[in-house]
């Protein structure tokens, strides 16, 4: 019998269908006595109740988002990732997501306010966002910050991000897919960065462009004992 005949007749979740893995994310209701004393105010008292079905780590389980925001904050590592918002970009949404991943400081929207949050998964509710009506106004946001600002966008004349030495206070920036760098941003921008290609196409994916230049941010500076492994 085969793997999928095997698992035909159990539920599974609406949006998981492989055949291998839990049938359902999270926990149900909490188990026995709800916690009580030092350290249990950062239960959320619905979810205990009710179970936590949400896509966060075993380690906030039951947490209020509150809770989970707060800790996350005595954690977040010195990169900034900023997005430039002129036509309501869709990787807007995976770019939060993946810099919560990978825990930065900040994420900054470039240009409109309003973006597609679908991509996200409710993972913009435990990052810090600020809004900035131009490029100009995210420079001078960080400057105060102490925190430099390079784009990120395969440029003519941009540097490699591959061999450039990543400063621990950075901003990196991303255009819109397609036209990438607002002429604005990239004046506004300390120095661009391409990332290394090799094959036909002329660029890749601007969510894709900013999880490797977030990780490049990782492997340099991180520390690694307090990485999660699920």
């Amino acid at each position: 019998m085969s793997v999928a005949e095997e698992s035909a007749g159990e539920a599974r979740a609406p949006y998981d269908p492989m055949p291998h893995g839990p049938a359902e994310v999270g926990v149900g209701p909490w188990d026995g006595p709800w916690p009580a004393g030092p350290g249990s105010e950062v239960y959320d008292a619905d979810l205990l109740r009710e179970g936590d079905r949400r896509n966060v780590v075993d380690r906030y389980r039951y947490w209020s988002m509150a809770a989970i925001v707060a800790d996350l904050d005595t954690r977040r590592h010195d990169f900034h990732v900023a997005i430039e918002n002129w036509q309501h970009d869709f990787n807007i949404g995976t770019i939060v997501r993946t810099a919560n991943a990978f825990l930065a400081k900040e994420v900054h929207i470039v240009g409109n306010r309003r973006w597609n949050r679908r991509g996200a998964m409710v993972t913009d509710r435990y990052q810090h966002l600020h809004y900035h009506p131009d490029a100009t106004a995210l420079a001078e946001h960080l400057a105060g910050q102490d925190v430099a600002l390079w784009g990120v966008d395969n440029l003519p004349g941009s540097l490699h991000l591959e061999s450039a030495e990543l400063p621990r206070r950075v901003c990196f920036l991303l255009g819109q897919e397609g036209p990438g760098l607002s002429e604005a941003a990239r004046e506004a921008c300390a120095a661009t960065f391409s990332i290394a290609q090799f094959g036909s196409t002329r660029s890749i994916n601007a969510s894709v462009a900013a999880a490797v230049a977030m990780h490049a941010w990782v492997r340099t500076h991180a520390d690694f004992t307090e990485a999660w492994r699920g």
